[in-house]
């Protein structure tokens, strides 16, 4: 007898505990199971900011949007696209008002875009696209040790082989005009660098600089007077008057390379072309990673254009007279 009262009790103790190791494994499932769903119900909400409105930015947030679409899902993304029309004001406003609604993510399309951002926050993680150079954007002199909430992709093309397709287009020009915002450092940055390719071509280059649209038209009219052929970096001031330069080059007989596609289209002959869609696609893939995979946005490598293409606008080239390699491609009108 007690040795079947031992027996029935340590069955019933066996029973106890299992059904107590099943409850407690049960609970971690649950658990895991509401994290799960927790991660997947998530919806992430994006700042944009956007400096201004042309074609080259437009289609880098375009881009951006389409690449966290489909990464995400539709219903996985909500967008706050806010555009800034140029004004400095405006984008610190627009940054302040991410920070207050805390934003999971800001993108900033354009330097000034990102300035703000910068300035609002060291803690949302900020990514940017058409930007040209970042430490000069954010003035960090050394950039590549920095440890920011920032990074991102940039529009530069390769200033020497601008500079080369200046001389393989214009061998017989003397004088380059460098025209630029003095408002936007990027655009300085990149007027620098190539100064010293085109000297090295034999070409005199003077910078004529405005500060901001009203004085475009005059500016021109002073570059124009004095050059034979200007250049055009990505310069967002530029590309918003692109129909105000052109309306003084061309009658002017004075052609120019542009350092974008959009700038060109508007006012230039050639240009050696990014795809600014692709730019903010990657600037998507790259917010995902931080967003979804975790990566540490401190610890990011700015991103740059895979390719780039020789593209003319073929009327103003044929009114201009100056004659296209067929390497080149025509940029096509939509």
């Amino acid at each position: 007898m007690r040795k079947t009262k031992r027996v029935l009790a340590f069955v019933l103790a066996t029973l106890m505990l299992a059904v107590c190791f099943a409850g407690c494994g049960s609970n971690t499932t649950t658990s895991e199971a509401g994290d799960n769903a927790n991660k997947d119900s998530k919806v992430y909400n994006i700042g944009i900011s956007q400096l201004i409105q042309h074609e080259a930015l437009d289609a880098a947030t375009q881009g951006f949007q389409d690449a966290l679409k489909k990464l995400l899902g539709e219903d996985k993304v909500k967008f706050d696209l806010q555009n800034a029309q140029g004004d400095s004001t405006n984008c610190a406003t627009i940054a302040n008002q991410f920070v207050s609604s805390n934003v999971d993510l800001i993108m900033c399309n354009g330097t000034g875009a990102l300035q703000a951002a910068f300035s609002a926050t060291q803690e949302i993680p900020i990514l940017g696209t058409s930007i040209t150079e970042y430490g000069v954007a954010l003035d960090i002199s050394d950039w590549d040790n920095a440890s920011v909430n920032v990074s991102g992709t940039s529009d530069l093309a390769p200033l020497d082989k601008q500079a080369e397709m200046l001389n393989e287009l214009f061998p017989d020009a003397k004088k380059v005009g460098i025209l630029y915002c003095s408002a936007e450092p990027n655009s300085k940055f990149q007027a620098t660098t190539i100064t010293d390719y085109l000297k090295e071509y034999g070409y005199e280059v003077t910078e004529y600089t405005f500060a901001d649209s009203n004085d475009v038209s005059s500016v021109v009219t002073s570059a124009c007077e004095a050059s034979d052929v200007l250049y055009v970096p990505t310069d967002n001031t530029a590309a918003s008057n692109s129909g105000i330069i052109n309306n003084v080059a061309e009658p002017a007989g004075v052609p120019i390379i542009a350092g974008e596609e959009g700038i060109c289209s508007g006012c230039g002959v050639a240009t050696l072309s990014i795809s600014y869609y692709d730019l903010g696609y990657k600037t998507g893939e790259m917010a995902y990673d931080v967003l979804v995979n975790g990566k540490d946005i401190k610890t990011m490598k700015i991103e740059y254009a895979p390719a780039t293409t020789k593209k003319y606008d073929a009327d103003r080239a044929k009114a201009l007279g100056v004659k296209i390699p067929d390497d080149y491609e025509a940029i096509v009108s939509e």
